[in-house]
């Protein structure tokens, strides 16, 4: 079968691969429609595991049933994760899913960015398998995935409606984070960014306004927006150096600060312990989603209250995987970039 390798963002070449094959409890899948991620094109992160298949975010078609698989039929539309909990150790039960090793080890065979993808046994147990709706499309569907980490992410700061929230970072992850918001039924809402193209889509996705992340006031132009207040929910989806300096400033006391992106290691920030202990900030941190958190994504996108289909801005075959790495990794003019095996 065909495949696109990722060695570097510069370098995705489509390859020929072995099919996988299916044991017992597993699942083949004809893959349809896989985005590409923002920890896609971070090639810190993934470059130390080149060459591989990429792509996690993926919505297909069941193409064989291994023995003992029920529940599913071949031909059922599915979305399926890499990442799945165990359920029975200390942190799943303490509803720390994404802290789970288990969920650390898991994955699919090969990747998302390939014609078929083996779901392992495990993955197919443990709710990494869910029915796509009629109702969604499969493009729709890659977006279950991130937006359940959009919702693990606000669960975790308790937002609640007439929340003010400040998003610094207006990728992917900053417009779900905003829609999700505006669902939820947050008041005023600001984004950042140093793209207009970014900034007008925070606008479009329910943001009062798009401050540029690069003016020397942005957290005053920013507080401005919101009736001269600060923030009670700061969400960082930028790895910018300056990000987390500009968090803290911008909350109010009380608030909340969530690490959404995650940045290389020894990327040291310094943090005013008096003024963080003054102030009374929450400062959480959000990986990945549960099974739960996917359904609850599922849940969203189905019946409309999050709508994803504007977001994506190039729909391209597998032998254009590389120039879609581009186009993720500028940033400049794409928002989502899904990948279409069967084009």
């Amino acid at each position: 079968m065909r495949a696109a390798v990722y060695y570097s963002n510069d370098k995705v070449q489509l390859e020929e691969v072995p099919r996988p094959k299916i044991h017992e409890g597993e699942v083949l899948v004809k893959v349809v429609a896989s985005g590409i991620c923002g920890s896609d094109v971070m090639e810190w992160y993934r470059s130390k595991s080149a060459p591989r298949v990429l792509g996690h975010e993926v919505t297909g078609e069941i193409a064989e049933l291994g023995d003992s698989v029920s529940g599913f039929d071949v031909g059922d539309r599915v979305i399926f994760t890499h990442h799945v909990p165990c359920n029975d150790c200390s942190e799943c039960l303490r509803g720390q899913h994404t802290l789970c090793d288990t969920l650390h080890s898991t994955s699919f065979d090969p990747g998302g960015f390939a014609e078929y993808v083996r779901v392992p046994k495990i993955n197919v147990d443990k709710g990494g398998v869910l029915v796509l709706p009629e109702e969604l499309s499969f493009e729709e569907g890659t977006f279950i995935e991130p937006l359940g980490c959009t919702v693990r992410g606000q669960r975790r700061i308790c937002l609640q409606p007439g929340d003010s929230v400040l998003v610094l970072g207006s990728g992917l992850a900053g417009l779900l984070n905003i829609r999700l918001a505006r669902a939820l039924g947050a008041g005023c809402i600001v984004s950042t960014d140093l793209h207009p193209f970014r900034l007008q889509a925070a606008i479009d996705s329910g943001a009062r306004a798009g401050v540029n992340a690069g003016s020397q006031n942005v957290i005053e132009e920013a507080v401005s927006v919101n009736d001269g207040c600060f923030f009670n929910h700061v969400i960082i989806c930028t790895a910018a150096s300056d990000a987390f300096g500009q968090a803290m400033n911008a909350v109010a006391p009380g608030g909340t600060v969530l690490l959404y992106a995650f940045s290389a290691p020894g990327n040291d920030v310094s943090l005013d312990l008096h003024e963080y202990f003054r102030k009374g900030i929450t400062l959480r941190s959000t990986y990945g989603a549960s099974p739960l958190d996917l359904s609850e994504a599922l849940r969203l996108l189905r019946f409309g209250r999050v709508v994803v289909k504007d977001l994506i801005t190039h729909r391209m075959s597998l032998a254009d995987t590389g120039k879609g790495f581009r186009f993720a990794a500028s940033g400049a003019e794409s928002l989502k970039v899904i990948i279409q095996p069967g084009r």
